[in-house]
């Protein structure tokens, strides 16, 4: 099983999941994809659906959408109606992004979709929600292009599942998994973030973390684990009418996220245990050598109380405290100075 390919470097490449956050409005999506600009994360993502095509006429809103807004009485297919875009906005936001800089990515939820964003995206993006609907997981592996797998609500049976559905289309696909909690917010102690590193054991995959939490703590603890993708759901503003703004990033903590998984990643460093190049001048004025204990004519053989250990610079090691003693020194030293093996030398 083959990894994620389209990283130029090791860094963790994070999403600005913009998701519905638009509320439907292509002039939001576009002042979205500019948050994700300056908040410089690597892509910025929506989705892509026709709520008819995805949800039925009866099915209810989750606990979480109720929750987060408690004054609407609609049906779940009633609320996501109003959250489309049309299938010519996408081309639009896909051009916007490129004159941007930043990489345009959506979520599909029905085989049109798929087929819309094909010309448009370099890699699909799964939702949690599709993990266990193999005909979908299938014509999009046909696409042949990467995918990133949420994860949420899934057992590792399901998510077996799913990739050998993807592998039975074309074992060559690339694969990253993402551990993800679906819910929001999601609750610290429903993180499992061990979990991330179950799916790596388990299937071989790169995988990174899907983030519903508030704050940023989680995503950046993420990384530190090895998350080789990020993504987390941002707002212009959490105070817009809308199911997950409450539970989204605003652009100022989009920004400070960013920041902290680029610094943990420098942090990372690459594991080789070596005194770094500003402790060696440290070293000189923070490490304990051998130093006379009083003023010493040339000539003296050394008795213990001739030696102290301090900080004083470059000097023989406390460790070789034993083999000086009783050695002969050939030069006049100052009390405090450092011993040198030169002093030692026979002339």
């Amino acid at each position: 099983m083959s990894g994620i390919n389209i990283f130029d470097n090791n860094n963790c490449f994070i999403i600005a999941e913009a998701g519905v956050n638009h509320n439907g409005d292509i002039k939001l999506a576009k002042k979205l994809i500019d948050a994700a600009v300056y908040a410089q994360a690597d892509a910025v993502k929506f989705q892509t659906f026709r709520a008819e095509k995805t949800i039925t006429t009866k099915t209810p809103r989750a606990t979480y959408q109720k929750n987060n807004m408690p004054e609407i009485t609609e049906t779940q297919l009633e609320m996501v109606k109003k959250l489309e875009l049309k299938f010519d906005d996408f081309k639009i936001l896909k051009e916007y992004c490129d004159n941007k800089g930043i990489m345009f990515l959506s979520t599909p939820f029905d085989f049109e979709s798929v087929d819309i964003l094909e010309p448009l995206v370099p890699m699909y993006k799964i939702a949690s929600s599709e993990i266990v609907n193999i005909p979908f997981l299938k014509y999009i592996a046909s696409k042949r292009k990467p995918m990133i797998i949420s994860t949420g609500m899934s057992t590792l049976g399901e998510i077996e599942e799913a990739i050998n559905a993807i592998d039975s289309v074309d074992s060559a696909i690339n694969k990253t998994l993402l551990h993800c909690t679906t819910n929001y917010p999601t609750l610290f102690e429903e993180v499992n973030l061990n979990a991330m590193l179950t799916l790596k054991e388990a299937f071989k995959l790169p995988v990174g973390y899907s983030d519903h939490t508030l704050g940023i703590e989680i995503p950046i603890s993420a990384v530190a684990l090895g998350a080789k993708v990020i993504e987390k759901h941002f707002t212009l503003d959490r105070n817009l009418p809308g199911p997950d703004h409450k539970a989204s990033l605003e652009p100022n903590e989009l920004k400070a996220m960013v920041k902290a998984i680029r610094n943990v990643e420098m942090a990372m460093g690459n594991g080789i245990k070596k005194p770094n190049k500003s402790e060696i001048e440290i070293m000189k004025v923070a490490r304990k050598c051998l130093v006379a204990g009083r003023d010493i004519e040339k000539g003296r053989i050394l008795k213990e109380e001739d030696i102290e250990i301090k900080r004083a610079g470059i000097g023989i090691q406390p460790k070789f405290k034993d083999i000086i003693v009783g050695m002969k020194i050939n030069k006049s030293i100052k009390r405090d100075e450092p011993f040198n093996w030169l002093y030692f030398k026979q002339e």
